[in-house]
């Protein structure tokens, strides 16, 4: 970012339309491009970065500085840092998004109607996407690498914590777009630190196709309410694991532990833990011993805590915010339901549409799960932590969707892309 360029931007609705034109402009040439040459630009890109550590580092160094100046806390200053290993996972992560099939194009569906003509769907890009993010600096290269593999121009808005950092990675970005022939314009981030440009980018519906926000609930809230182009988004990660009356003990106990502890700070982290009345008793008091030496906090409904009293295991009483609260920490609510059916009433009541899990032996109780529960990723006897783009097979996500409109679940290559109707004729006519 050059030392001035603040001083540079004055009218910031203007510098966003140009903005925004720019990548319109931009995403015509880059829809158009190669599968070769948009594997070179990502693997220029990579290497750019690993041959730009250095100042990659210097850049962050400044971030962490004023970070630590305006009393960032600890969690944000790591997740701020771009690390020699941060750093490699970047170049690497690129590398894999290359290797990745390319969707555009991909005709599927191709079948002859009675007329003669083959009817079929073409796989394109949205266009154009604004991605506004917090704090990791890794998501610039991430996202623009998802972007630009297929086939969209992306504009990046990251937080003005990571400022020096986001655009040095840009510059690195920059050069791997100009090794492979393309227009620099398929990859802007954002150079002004003024929060109007946010509001300035969710107005461009006549440049930008869709916006997808990575962040905390407050910046998506907004970003939801404020946005004149769709958004693709999720706001909670409520997850749930469901233990089955039929469930076997130690999948129970392997799954509910893994979804809760595996990691505490992540959207598909189980938040609340449901089982089956009949199944409490020979699970519950084990399982409810293992959270505790973890450190993590219990609290449950009336027959939780009656149950783990004799066990001396502490639960705080539930409350009804409880039920569909994200903790996104070591905390757990626990309640005890009557059957299956009950389950799905409370996931359904309570879920942020998310991730839920049942562990069940029954093959009918676990197809009933499936079918009933609406969320955008839902399990049988498996952690909830499974709900990822990389996990999924995807290669990489650009974040989750609980939206039932265009993309639901993990968002890669494909949920950046749409499908448009192709007909393949010799001369038919309709009659």
């Amino acid at each position: 970012m050059s030392a001035n360029i603040e001083t540079l931007i004055t009218d910031i609705a203007d510098y966003m339309s140009r903005v925004g034109l720019a990548a319109r402009e931009a995403s015509r040439a880059i829809g158009r491009a190669s599968t070769a040459q948009k594997n070179q630009s990502l693997n220029a890109i990579a290497e750019q970065i690993l041959a730009q550590a250095g100042e990659l580092k210097r850049a962050n160094a400044l971030d962490l500085t004023a970070g630590r100046e305006k009393g960032l806390a600890e969690a944000l200053l790591d997740r701020l840092e771009l690390t020699d290993e941060r750093i490699a996972s970047m170049a690497e992560g690129l590398r894999q998004i290359a290797t990745l099939p390319d969707p555009i194009g991909v005709i599927s569906n191709l079948a002859y109607r009675p007329s003669g003509i083959q009817v079929g769907q073409m796989r394109v890009p949205l266009g154009v996407i604004g991605i506004i993010y917090e704090s990791r600096p890794n998501v610039t290269a991430d996202a623009a690498g998802l972007c630009l593999k297929s086939g969209n121009a992306v504009i990046l808005r990251g937080g003005s914590e990571a400022v020096h950092s986001n655009q040095a990675i840009a510059a690195c970005i920059k050069h791997g777009l100009e090794v492979a022939g393309l227009p620099a314009d398929v990859v802007q981030v954002i150079e002004t630190t003024d929060r109007a440009a946010v509001g300035e980018l969710l107005r461009l519906k006549d440049s930008v196709d869709v916006i997808i926000p990575r962040g905390g609930k407050s910046l998506i809230e907004r970003i939801t309410n404020e946005s004149e182009v769709p958004v693709i988004k999720h706001l909670d990660g409520i997850c749930h694991v469901y233990i089955d009356d039929e469930a076997d003990r130690e999948k129970a106990l392997n799954v509910a532990f893994n979804s809760k502890t595996q990691r505490y700070g992540t959207c598909n982290t189980m938040e609340t833990l449901l089982l089956a009345a009949s199944a409490a008793a020979r699970i519950l008091p084990d399982l409810a011993k293992m959270y505790v030496e973890k450190g993590v906090e219990l609290r449950g409904c009336e027959n939780t805590q009656a149950l783990l009293k004799d066990s001396n295991i502490a639960v705080l009483a539930a409350e009804e915010e409880d039920w569909s609260t994200e903790y996104l920490a070591p905390v757990l609510s626990i309640k005890i339901v009557e059957d299956i059916d009950a389950a799905i009433s409370h996931i359904n009541k309570y879920s942020s549409q998310h991730t839920e899990s049942i562990v069940t032996e029954n093959y009918t109780k676990s197809r009933q799960f499936l079918r009933e529960v609406d969320s955008s990723s839902v399990m049988v006897n498996a952690s909830t932590r499974f709900a990822d783009g990389f996990e999924y097979g995807l290669g990489a996500e650009i974040g989750i969707s609980t939206d039932k409109l265009h993309a639901r679940g993990p968002v890669g290559l494909d949920g950046l892309t749409s499908m448009k109707y192709v007909v393949l004729g010799d001369g038919q006519v309709r009659q």
